[in-house]
């Protein structure tokens, strides 16, 4: 059940205010100073209720934010690009690899394998993002995050746990020393990795220049080159009269 919501008595008391400053000065006993001091009441309790019905209710109104059908609006959210359950997976677990990386990276002290930490931290994110740009190699970087990179980063605990015994010893030395020769490898795979992911798009490339020739040729706009010809001429002659008038 509904409370109903009672009205304010501030236009009562302008209206009292207000016949009282009139019977203090005008003679309320005769008839004409007895309507005006009534018409001047009426007026300021008319006026102050006008006042308080333009100001907005304490607590504001309860249907501001609301559409038409009631709901609670929003306010409008930084939309954040959209991937497919793979493609973000690949994601998620790449931002993972990469802060544990990270970790390590501040808590080993040897500078060399700092090094390498950071190069494979650089190759591996160039990886992980691939997977954006072209879907049909997630497969290949799946593989990459489920063993090649989590088997890095083991060995690199590893590492971390033994440089932090504080001894030297002949099992903890060739180990490590396994451990930092095994980055080295590392950090050429992931190249050739990465790069074997570009065998689409270097395919794709290969063909449309392919095509690209053959239209040129066929229009007669190449001269019996390629464009590949076309592009070095265009090269040399721009070469050429940017330098020095012999004349």
């Amino acid at each position: 059940m509904k409370r109903k919501k009672r009205g304010s008595a501030a236009p009562i008391y302008a209206f009292t205010a207000a016949w009282i400053i009139c019977a203090v000065i005008f003679p309320l006993y005769e008839l004409v100073w007895l309507i005006l001091s009534f018409a001047v009441s009426l007026a300021a309790g008319i006026a102050t209720a006008a006042v308080i019905g333009r100001r907005p209710a304490v607590g504001g109104d309860s249907s501001a934010g609301k559409n038409p059908s009631g709901q609670t609006e929003s306010p409008a959210q930084e939309t954040k690009p959209q991937y497919s359950p793979e493609v973000q997976k690949i994601m998620d677990d790449g931002k993972l690899a990469m802060r544990e990386m990270g970790r390590l990276y501040s808590t080993i002290d040897n500078a060399e394998v700092r090094k390498k930490i950071n190069e494979i931290m650089r190759i591996s994110d160039k990886i992980v993002q691939d997977a954006v740009q072209d879907e049909s190699d997630v497969p290949q970087i799946r593989k990459f995050l489920d063993y090649y990179l989590p088997t890095t980063i083991k060995l690199l605990n590893a590492y971390d746990r033994m440089s932090d015994q504080g001894i030297a010893g002949d099992n903890l030395t060739r180990s490590m020393k396994s451990i930092e020769d095994m980055l080295d490898t590392a950090i050429e795979a992931y190249k050739k990795q990465l790069d074997s992911l570009f065998e689409n798009q270097a395919l794709d490339i290969e063909t449309d220049i392919s095509v690209m020739n053959q239209m040129l040729a066929r229009e007669g706009l190449t001269g019996g080159g390629g464009l590949d010809d076309l592009i070095t001429k265009a090269a040399r002659s721009g070469s050429g009269s940017a330098g020095p008038d012999n004349e």
